[in-house]
């Protein structure tokens, strides 16, 4: 890793003048905003915990403004892009403002959701500006293809951050935040204002911390347990009994399940905790 010279990132003019050389116009069906702070991007970075022997997975990078700041940082990055335009300037954009961190730096032209396989060594940390529309499936999918990603910092729409962060009895504690912590623990890690952003968007967004750790010691399979998390949030405002009735055969059923579980039959989805969905999976196996 060298030390790179503090112009290395892009500038808001550097990104308008990007944008429009290459023609692009962010689009709200893909969910673009792009990131055209320096400071901001750095403070993700840093926040993230990136290391000097970290390989770094970036999912939507866009114009590069992250990739840059991530490159500076990391051992090697890997940057995956859906979009034509942008995965085939970006390579140029690395060339030019870091020409020494180009042997560190991958590209993968592909839809992150169909990704099953990355270049070069597995990757330990996952940092990423995810599209609004699609931020749970794509962090969900990156986590389940890659457990060897120790560490993600994702900055996504405030209301989803709180939703993947929030826990058991919390209002917004839903279908995310229960998947979300199969996977690691999970918090709240910061928020970002509109003005950062290339549109600005409408609405404020935040940064989710989601630390490695082990998924609960269960005999039951996740897609099991994740079938009781889908159809305990379905229903999120009847009891559990009623609730997973179509997912156990019955209302009966479901009880049976719940109290082998010792968990309240009158209880709901949005008071368990992952550990809790497990033994009912478990249960009913």
């Amino acid at each position: 890793m060298s030390t790179t010279e503090p112009d290395a990132l892009l500038s808001p003019a550097d990104i308008r003048e990007l944008a429009a050389a290459l023609g692009v116009r962010p689009t709200k069906q893909r969910g673009q905003n792009f990131v055209i702070d320096a400071n901001t991007v750095r403070r993700i970075v840093r926040t993230a915990q990136v290391r000097a022997d970290d390989v770094v997975v970036e999912v939507g990078p866009g114009l590069g403004s992250l990739t840059l700041a991530l490159l500076e940082a990391a051992d090697e990055v890997v940057a995956v892009e859906i979009d034509d335009v942008l995965a085939s300037a970006l390579p140029a954009t690395i060339i030019a403002r870091l020409p020494e961190r180009v042997p560190h730096f991958s590209l993968v032209h592909s839809d992150a959701m169909l990704i099953e396989e990355l270049p070069g060594p597995p990757p330990t940390a996952l940092v990423a500006n995810l599209p609004y529309n699609v931020a749970v499936p794509v962090l969900l999918h990156m986590l389940d293809r890659f457990p060897s990603i120790e560490r993600t910092l994702v900055m996504v729409q405030a209301e989803v951050a709180d939703r993947l962060a929030a826990g058991p009895g919390n209002k917004v504690y839903g279908v995310p935040s229960v998947k979300a912590n199969w996977y690691a623990d999970v918090k709240r890690a910061g928020s970002i204002g509109r003005n950062v952003f290339w549109p600005a968007p409408n609405v404020d967004s935040g940064l989710v911390s989601l630390v490695r750790r082990d998924p609960p010691q269960t005999t039951a399979t996740k897609a099991e347990v994740f079938a009781v998390v889908d159809a305990a949030f379905a229903q999120r405002r009847k009891t559990l009994r009623a609730a997973l009735a179509g997912w156990a055969g019955s209302p009966a059923a479901a009880e049976e399940a719940l109290v082998a579980a010792g968990i309240s039959p009158q209880a709901r989805g949005e008071s368990l905790t992952v550990a809790e969905f497990a033994r009912i999976a478990e249960a009913k196996a």
